[in-house]
């Protein structure tokens, strides 16, 4: 019996719907990765205010990049055994997750979808994924 997973995900959590014939499996995943880099005011000996907010904000890119990878990574383990995948999300999180998929070789033909979805509730996401038609490329 073939596996569907559709998988919502932003870059706070990862909602998992896998169906097998008639089980119905609902996993959730938090990244754990820090929220955008807001600079606070202030004027510190090492430089300006402007080169220390910019330097900071790099700093912070790097590690929430770091953080996401590792969230990607421990989605990808989860979805490991799924026949077929569609990724749904509101932002860039679906692409950059297809893209970490795309590097596991053995993976990459196994989305059929990434496609934008707003937040929906688990039930409603369970009705979606069971009505999506998942077809094989």
């Amino acid at each position: 019996m073939k596996k569907n997973t559709g998988l919502w995900i932003d870059h706070k959590e990862a909602i998992l719907v896998s169906t097998e014939g008639d089980q119905i499996a609902v996993e959730r995943v938090e990244s754990g990765a820090e929220s955008h880099f807001r600079p606070s005011g202030g004027w510190k000996s090492g430089g300006t205010v402007v080169a220390q907010s910019v330097s900071k904000e790099q700093k912070s890119d790097e590690i929430r990049k770091h953080q996401y990878h590792v969230f990607y990574q421990k989605v990808i383990k989860l979805l490991g055994d799924s026949d077929h995948i569609a990724l749904f999300g509101p932002g860039e999180a679906k692409r950059e997750l297809a893209k970490e998929i795309e590097k596991v070789n053995l993976m990459h033909n196994k989305v059929v979808a990434v496609e934008t979805c707003e937040r929906l509730t688990d039930n409603q996401f369970v009705a979606k994924v069971k009505a999506f038609v998942f077809v094989h490329k």
